[in-house]
Parts: structure tokens; sequence; C-alpha cells
């Protein structure tokens, strides 16, 4: 008799597994420390040893492509602390994500990262960005129709 505990949900893709996450996470890390636009910002947050926050991010994307359930954070909650992010940072972030992705990953897990990611950076802005009385107040009434 097997007595090998199988898991609840099987990773999105074979070649995802705590290693290439890890491998992928240290390298995006990477990328954000030194990045002219993007360093500063992460660097404000994340004070000192930067350990406990990859660990965090371990367990983020083993959650979204492991489907382990192992991340219990509240990401929008911590984004809205954060008063220095815009817009336009999620499209430099999804940049540099895209890239190590690609550099990191094989190419059919790298695309399940990239669209983890890209739904993550949605959400994120429209939770921190998206005003709709402020969309409702730029929708313009169509002109009539002539007859």
């Amino acid at each position: 008799m097997d007595t090998e505990k199988k898991p609840f949900r099987e990773p999105l893709h074979p070649s995802i597994d705590d290693a290439l996450i890890e491998k992928l996470v240290r390298a995006f890390y990477e990328k954000i420390r030194t990045d002219a636009e993007l360093g500063p910002i992460f660097a404000s947050a994340i004070t000192g040893d930067w350990e406990p926050h990859l660990q965090k991010m371990f367990t983020f994307w083993s959650s979204l492509t492991m489907l382990t359930g192992r991340y219990k954070g509240q990401p929008m909650v911590v984004h809205m602390k954060l008063k220095t992010i815009e817009p336009q940072h999620f499209d430099r972030w999804l940049s540099l994500f895209r890239e190590t992705a690609s550099d990191v990953c094989p190419t059919p897990a790298a695309a399940i990262f990239i669209d983890k990611a890209e739904r993550v950076a949605e959400s994120l802005k429209l939770g921190l960005f998206f005003r709709p009385e402020e969309a409702a107040a730029k929708k313009t009434t169509p002109p009539p129709l002539s007859s």
C-alpha cells in the first residue's frame, strides 16, 4: 500500500517547484534592488533584512502556481500603505518580472508566472488607483441621433 501523501492539488506545470520559485524570486528581487525606478521604493518599504520579504514571496508564488495555499497575507492592504507607488510602477515591475521569468524558467512555466504576475498587477492597480466616480465623470453623453 502506497502511504506517501499526495498533494491535494498539482502545480500548474510539472516544472514548477519550490526550487524554481526560489530561483525566480531571488533573481527578480536582485533586479528590483538595483533598478533606478523601483529600487528606492522597495528600499524604503523593506528596511534591513530582505530575507523575510523573500520568504513571504516564496509562499505567495507557491500559492499561485503550485496551489499550495501557503500564503496567508493581504497584498492589497500592504500596498495601500505605500504612498509612493504610482500606476506606471506596475508597468516597470511587470517588465522586470517578464524578463526574469523568461530568463530563469522553462518556457511553459515562464508563461504561467507571467500570466499570474499580470493578473496580480492589474488587480493591485485597480484596487489602488481606480475611482469609479472619476471614471463616470469622464464619460460623455453621445450626441443625439438626428432624424
